[in-house]
């Protein structure tokens, strides 16, 4: 797939240097950005769903309980 993107000449020219900086081509730059900003974005709801669960039930274990659980 082509994606095209418009940007202004500053941000063009900072693109360009920090793709440079990093021995990158400006697609996997821009790919790994968004990657990131996916990723991000994903293990914030991870958080917010965890630690709802946790607040809904405040129980924890320790180490040693789970070893034991699990048969370890």
């Amino acid at each position: 797939m082509t994606v095209s993107l418009r940007l202004n000449p500053e941000d063009t020219e900072l693109f360009k240097r920090y793709a440079a900086i990093n021995n990158l081509s400006m697609s996997d730059m821009i790919r790994n950005a968004v990657l990131e900003k996916i990723e991000d974005e994903y293990d914030l709801q991870c958080y917010e769903k965890a630690i709802e669960e946790y607040r809904n039930n405040p129980v924890t274990y320790s180490l040693d309980e789970v070893e034991k659980e699990l048969g370890l």
